[in-house]
């Protein structure tokens, strides 16, 4: 990620849903806090809240969404998201830039 990527940002607890558009504020540095292995961290910039959040389960029974790295392995935290997906999700949460 580099600086002023935009980012959608999701809780992935109980609720697992996007819930706020933020960007990169700085790009990734080595975990400062992570005692072995290699961590990185990066630091955020809030932009938004997304208008309407968007379920994990409504972002996997989309059909436009299929591809997503999301849809195909919901564990990863961070991922890739390409322009036409990251539209989609903000047309979904009715959310414009």
């Amino acid at each position: 990620m580099a600086k002023d990527d935009l980012v959608l940002f999701c809780h992935s607890g109980k609720a697992k849903e996007l819930v706020r558009l933020a960007k990169v504020a700085k790009p990734a540095y080595p975990d400062p806090t992570a005692a072995e292995g290699d961590w990185s961290a990066f630091d955020l910039q809030a932009i938004k809240v997304l208008a309407q959040t968007i379920s994990l389960k409504k972002i996997k029974a989309d059909p436009e969404l299929q591809s997503m790295h999301l849809v195909r392995n919901s564990r990863l935290s961070v991922m890739p998201v390409d322009a036409k997906e990251f539209k989609r999700l903000l047309d979904l949460a009715q959310t414009s830039l």
